[in-house]
């Protein structure tokens, strides 16, 4: 049993019942659409293939191909052409080894694509030593850090997809795929971002929990290839029998867009904004060592230590789930910071903080075991996302995983800064008007509106610093009337982001940081109170 269930997850081995393939291909068939040969290029025991059979009887080929021969054997024995002149041809072949081009050639056209291509990572199989993987690229373009710290991770379904994506390049067909809905966005936004001749496509959701008993949206997209490019806006339905669209997505300057309405309506605040830049929380990997609980005088870690350290690097957390929801959760959790920037020496510890030394010590063999590359050559102990921006007194910050807008304001703790992990994103903020003047801005409608346009609420993580950088906060400040505030802040800031913060900030460091801002505090007040209200 242990064995069928590996081989179930390292092969995304999720039969598709037949029902489901049915009305999927009843859909196909309702639009007009005739092919001349129906590929399924992981077919399983052929749910779809004998679907396609029964809908199309002017098929002149039939081709499944799978890397399991006993279901196979199983689909032959189902499969029947009464009054056909079709033909119907098995493939015992492995998707990522097998010469498709050869075996496309001579397919006449149209061709559909069809199928439910493996619902699985590629960091999964990775976990298994799995050799069911295609070979290693950087398809998604990633850049430098994106391509190791796991963004570069991938659905094996999305890479397939690609592929059938490239196999109608230069020829007339439409893939029809069960897959996830995340997989069915990144295959669209690269088909637009890339100007593939895609003359349609539709999403109709499935149920997959129903179907497949997994806790995944999922779809069954359809785009047309037989046409020119004509649209790059995708329609999205509740099911297969909803006349109506609940949904547009599409591709416009460059991005995919999840409300075309809102974006259009805001499109005119997107850019680079020169002043601000969003950051990611701090990365190290090590939870269990780095990630502390107060307990009395002491700290507890993660392995359930009780340990006795210098405060000197130990700094209040907020991870997450403390600003995801309404409330604010103010000291639950501390980290361990051992470096001010990335690449910082780490060496000085164990002479300014010897106990903490020995406590990093100790605990070699969890920071020998972080997998991610980032860390290979670097000082011991070392950490990402980190520097002056980490120790700015006062953020606005924002979960990458919760599923609403909205950006908290983070202040000092008991004469401690704040720092947040690496699943939350933050401006630095250099004083209290700042601060609330800018959660301000990125609160109001106009704000919310524009960043939900890129917004899929379903991915695992829906907001990303990707999507926040493409809001420039001068021109939303433009649109709500308080351009003067936001270029007083800008000047001040300037300064403030030149000084290198050194150790501990504490409170009254933080006054001296922001003493330029005490002549025009009154008048920002004044003006934040207006905001407020305008918001």
């Amino acid at each position: 049993m242990v064995r069928k269930a590996k081989d179930k997850w390292e092969y995304g081995d999720f039969q598709t019942p037949p029902p489901l393939a049915e009305v999927a291909i009843a859909t196909l068939q309702r639009s007009g659409f005739n092919p001349k040969t129906v590929l399924e290029p992981t077919c399983g025991k052929g749910a779809f293939l004998l679907a396609a059979i029964q809908a199309f009887p002017k098929v002149a080929r039939f081709v499944g191909v799978d890397i399991n021969s006993q279901y196979l054997t199983i689909l032959q024995n189902q499969i029947s052409l009464p009054e056909r002149s079709g033909t119907i041809d098995l493939l015992h072949g492995d998707f990522f080894s097998l010469d498709w081009r050869a075996l496309l050639r001579d397919l006449p056209q149209p061709i559909l694509i069809v199928g439910n291509p493996p619902w699985v990572t590629c960091s999964e199989l990775g976990l298994l030593a799995s050799e069911n993987l295609p070979n290693k690229s950087n398809f998604q373009e990633r850049r430098g850090y994106d391509a190791i710290t796991g963004k570069s991770n991938f659905d094996i379904s999305e890479w397939m997809l690609l592929q059938n994506l490239d196999w109608l390049k230069n020829r007339r067909g439409v893939i029809a795929l069960l897959c996830k809905m995340a997989v069915a966005r990144k295959a669209l936004f690269h088909a637009w971002k890339h100007q593939l001749a895609i003359s349609g496509a539709k999403i109709f959701m499935i149920d997959a929990q129903k179907h497949f008993g997994a806790s995944v949206d999922a779809c069954f997209l359809v785009i047309d290839m037989i046409g020119e490019a004509s649209s790059a806006d995708c329609a999205v339905y509740d099911d297969f029998i909803s006349d109506q669209p609940t949904q547009v997505i599409g591709y416009h300057d460059e991005v995919i867009l999840s409300n075309i309405k809102y974006y259009e309506k805001w499109r005119h605040l997107k850019g680079s904004d020169k002043v601000y830049t969003w950051r990611s929380g701090i990365k190290h990997d090590c939870s269990k060592v780095m990630e502390l609980e107060m307990e009395g005088e002491q700290y507890r870690n993660g392995i359930g230590e009780l340990i006795n350290i210098e405060d000197d690097y130990v700094y209040p957390m907020l991870k997450s789930s403390d600003i995801g929801n309404d409330q604010i959760r103010y000291g639950r959790k501390y980290m361990l910071v051992t470096q001010k920037h990335v690449g910082e020496d780490t060496s000085v510890i164990k002479r300014m903080a010897p106990k903490t030394w020995r406590y990093l010590e100790a605990h070699d063999n969890l920071f020998e075991k972080r997998a991610s590359s980032i860390y290979l050559n670097r000082p011991k102990y070392s950490i990402f996302g980190v520097g002056n921006y980490s120790f700015s007194p006062w953020k606005v910050a924002i979960s990458g995983f919760y599923k609403h807008l909205s950006f908290k304001f983070i202040e000092p703790q008991k004469g401690k800064i704040i720092v947040l992990d690496d699943t939350s994103y933050f401006l630095p903020c250099w004083s209290e008007s700042e601060t609330y003047f800018v959660a301000n801005l990125l609160n109001s409608e106009p704000a919310q509106q524009f960043i939900e346009s890129m917004i899929f609420w379903s991915d695992k993580r829906p907001i990303t610093i990707e999507i926040l950088k493409r809001l420039d906060l001068r021109a939303l400040s433009v649109e709500l009337g308080c351009e003067e505030d936001y270029l007083k802040f800008a000047r001040c800031r300037k300064d403030r982001e030149c000084e290198v913060v050194q150790g501990q900030l504490s409170l009254g460091l933080a006054e001296k940081n922001v003493k330029c801002f005490t002549n025009q505090n009154k008048a920002s007040n004044k003006s934040l109170q207006r905001t407020r209200h305008t918001i």
